[in-house]
């Protein structure tokens, strides 16, 4: 399931270039891509508005942490 994924930048603007990371970051995408579809689609089976399972897929992005946020 290869998609073309953005290209990488660091918060300075510098890209991220190193093989192993876009590897990494390319298979976490790809997998949370799967999870997503899968999530929509069982939603949708269930009868679920396709409205409100897409802003709830929204929704739970915008709650996500980061753990490395520098304050």
């Amino acid at each position: 399931m290869s998609n073309e994924w953005p290209k990488w930048v660091r918060d300075d603007g510098s890209v991220v270039s190193c093989t192993e990371k876009v590897k990494v970051m390319a298979e976490n995408f790809d997998e949370l891509k799967q999870i997503a579809q899968d999530a929509l689609e069982d939603g949708l089976l269930m009868e679920v508005s396709e409205e409100q399972m897409r802003k709830a897929l929204h929704e739970l992005v915008d709650t996500l942490i980061n753990p490395y946020n520098k304050i």
